[in-house]
């Protein structure tokens, strides 16, 4: 009975994750009407199964032993990670926020080795420097590629030339940028699903990734509104911001991946595309849009809330089975 409710909560968990990553990945390609959302659900669905096969296995294989000892990790624990996990991104996606499914990934099975007080804290020690730095350098990366272009100037103005020439390339370019997004998330965050499992011995890290990479992708058909929160409401973006934003978030996101280190590819995507935004509207501006104020607001709450609802259920549970 317990295999059952895991199949049904890592489905519903994977659904939700798809659904924000969806936005995220293709929320470049999307605000620039070059592709329709049914041609983006299709491509994510692709690469990302791509991603997760090839290269996805060093993230599982952290989520799974490397933040607590494998031996906490059990089919009733499992129950309790992903009810939390899952329960977090739900709000998100409901309220068409895009959140970090790593963070509340990590914070479900972080409550858990809290109330065995039993973590690998030398793992965070390594971690929480690429959570806070990744996302600094995808706004700082982007902020810099984007003031060549932005605002036109005598000494720039060569480029949109070369932009009016090469439009349709151009368009094509956002799109394979885009695919790259995808596989870059497939190598990094279908991992959050599997590598739980993996650590209690249910499957193997690259069974779990063939398995659950399909499901994550139909997360993109049941949970699309943040793709609209991302592409429209934060900033409209075109095609030369959106190849920039595209490259800059999927080449951190496989370094990250190649690392072991489970990241947040929202974070890192919504951070470019806020610097792209305060290069066109300011910082000011930016900053003060009530997309971008919940936004932040939901990438604080929802991780910590999965620390304490994972804690919670844990105490629950050991005292019923005690």
């Amino acid at each position: 009975m317990i295999y059952i409710i895991l199949i049904i909560l890592v489905s519903l968990f994977s659904l939700n994750m798809g659904g924000g990553n969806f936005g995220a990945s293709f929320a470049a390609a999307y605000g620039g009407n070059i592709i329709t959302k049914r041609r983006a659900q299709l491509l994510f669905g692709i690469f990302l199964f791509l991603g997760a096969v090839t290269i996805g296995r060093p993230v599982s294989e952290t989520l799974g032993n490397r933040i607590i000892p494998s031996e906490l990790i059990r089919p009733d624990t499992l129950v309790i990670i992903f009810i939390s996990a899952t329960l977090c991104l739900l709000i998100a996606n409901i309220i068409h926020v895009p959140q970090s499914t790593s963070l509340v990934t990590v914070g479900s099975i972080l409550g858990v080795g809290l109330y065995y007080k039993s973590i690998y804290t030398s793992t965070f020690q390594y971690l929480v420097p690429f959570w806070i730095g990744l996302p600094l350098l995808g706004y700082g990366l982007t902020y810099f590629l984007g003031r060549l272009v932005y605002p036109p100037r005598n000494k720039n103005f060569w480029i949109y030339e070369k932009l009016v020439n090469h439009r349709d390339r151009l368009k094509l370019f956002v799109i394979i940028a885009s695919c790259y997004n995808a596989f870059s998330v497939g190598a990094n965050n279908v991992a959050n699903a599997v590598g739980p499992l993996a650590g209690a011995g249910i499957v193997s890290n690259i069974l779990g990734l063939v398995l659950v990479a399909p499901v994550f992708g139909l997360g993109s058909l049941v949970f699309a509104g943040p793709l609209k929160t991302v592409s429209e409401k934060i900033v409209p973006i075109g095609l030369f911001s959106a190849t920039i934003v595209c490259f800059v978030t999927g080449t951190i996101m496989i370094i990250a991946s190649a690392l072991g280190v489970p990241q947040s590819f929202v974070m890192i995507k919504v951070a470019a595309l806020f610097a792209i935004s305060g290069l066109k509207n300011g910082h000011r501006l930016t900053f003060s849009n009530p997309a971008t104020k919940k936004t932040y607001l939901t990438w604080l709450i929802t991780p910590i809330i999965a620390v304490i609802l994972s804690y919670l259920l844990t105490g629950v549970k050991h005292v019923f089975l005690k």
